[in-house]
């Protein structure tokens, strides 16, 4: 199958200003950068890092210190003598701990492998994000291309027609042809003129689309240029080929790959909660008081330094149980994994479906483009033989009218198969492993 290409230009009129022309690749970095859902999805991928710095707190030693300070009045203990006595006391504590959990059925651990696959899951959202971004901005200045290529062609559509209005007028003055020859090519104008309004209204709507994709100012200017590339030949045969290859780094795959890792720690992590979890700890503690009845009393420093104790502990918790909260929650993490494990495979397919759809558009597009180019020349021969013999007399103008009308419509369709062509194009060498945009 031979290569071809197929090189879209239009012509545009700029002011003594010249302003600039976006290429489809320049607006695709530009919403890459800007786009709202974007941003959101960076900030969603720092939350799943700041979890992840979290998991891995969660292996250092918690310390804690505590000061307390109470006055007692009435019936208290004598902290000196250790009996009861009336008389109204001052008590102040101080201390610090520390203590670290030495063992609680690897929840940590698989917290942690958890946290990892979500920041990897975070950072495949994002690239996913940003992919159906320019994707959509791709889709959108194609379609402005269209609707651009549509307004040059009833521009020249109603130029044609406003010449054959002025013969006509000419030719009624001269007895050639009569008054409703006239009005008929007044309404072609008058039709032309219009289509001319309704194709710039809807490119105009194009345009606004897109600078709402790229976050551009609603109130500048977007001038976009031609769009070229160049063709790509792909076969049916290759389609599993480009699969295979696709799923290595299509970010909505890595992204569910991710979310099924995640999903399978945190199901190891819920049945950690059924083993017993073991804690070690330290600490250091000293008291002051004061009676406030007694003129003497010791010191603060000699008594925060006699009064000193240190102390240590290990704690063993075994669970018995928990109202089932332990055996509810592994069955939810369990059917998350089973979500996780289906939702991979919709997106494997989802991908097959689209790479398959991608080619098989392609190639009909390409078909497409071959049959309509030679349909434009044969219609551009019987429109030129039909204006003819209207100015000859052999022809009626609502043939004109007919035949430059299906011409206007042979281009449109052919400009659209192009720009398919290239759409599907871009698309499948985005498959195959070119990006869609760069840095």
């Amino acid at each position: 199958m031979k290569r071809f290409a197929y090189i879209l230009s239009f012509s545009i009129c700029l002011t003594a200003q010249a302003q600039k022309l976006w290429t489809v690749d320049e607006c695709m970095q530009y919403a890459v950068m800007h786009n709202h859902e974007v941003r959101l999805q960076s900030i969603g991928l720092d939350d799943y890092k700041a979890e992840k710095v979290r998991a891995i707190g969660s292996f250092l030693p918690a310390a804690e210190g505590n000061i307390g300070g109470q006055y007692n009045f009435g019936r208290a203990i004598d902290p000196e003598t250790n009996t009861y006595t009336n008389v109204s006391t001052f008590y102040n504590s101080y201390g610090l701990s520390v203590g670290i959990p030495v063992f609680d059925g690897f929840q940590r651990y698989n917290n942690l492998r958890a946290a990892k696959a979500n920041v990897l899951m975070g950072k495949s959202l994002l690239m996913a994000q940003k992919d159906a971004t320019a994707q959509k901005v791709l889709e959108t200045y194609t379609l402005s291309l269209y609707y651009k290529g549509c307004i040059e062609f009833a521009t020249q559509k109603r130029a044609e027609s406003e010449m054959l209005l002025r013969q006509t007028k000419v030719m009624a003055e001269v007895g050639q042809k009569g008054e409703t020859d006239v009005a008929q090519m007044q309404a072609t104008y008058a039709a032309d003129d219009y289509e001319v309004t309704h194709q710039q209204g809807l490119y105009d709507n194009a345009i606004l689309t897109l600078k709402q994709l790229m976050n551009y100012p609603i109130n500048d200017t977007l001038e976009i240029t031609d769009c070229k590339e160049e063709s790509l030949e792909v076969t049916c045969a290759e389609v599993f080929d480009i699969y295979e290859h696709a799923k290595l780094f299509y970010p909505d795959i890595k992204q569910a790959e991710y979310n099924l890792q995640s999903a399978k720690y945190a199901y190891h992590s819920s049945k950690g909660a059924l083993f017993p979890s073991i804690s070690l700890g330290a600490g250091v503690s000293t008291t002051y008081y004061k009676q406030l009845n007694v003129p003497h009393t010791t010191s603060f420093r000699e008594q925060f330094r006699n009064n000193a104790g240190q102390y240590i502990y290990a704690t063993l918790s075994i669970p018995i149980f928990n109202r089932l909260n332990t055996l509810t929650n592994i069955r939810r993490q369990r059917n998350n994994v089973r979500r996780a494990e289906e939702e991979l495979e919709y997106r494997s397919n989802e991908l097959q479906r689209l790479i398959q759809e991608a080619v098989t558009d392609q190639e009909n597009s390409r078909k497409e483009t071959m049959k309509m180019t030679a349909k434009v020349e044969s219609d551009s021969i019987a429109s030129r033989l039909t204006i003819r013999k209207y100015e000859e007399g052999l022809a009626s103008s609502i043939d004109v009218q007919t035949q430059t009308v299906t011409l206007l419509q042979s281009k449109a369709q052919l400009l659209q198969c192009q720009l398919t062509y290239l759409y599907k194009t871009r698309m499948l060498n985005y498959y195959k492993g070119t990006p869609l945009w760069t840095e």
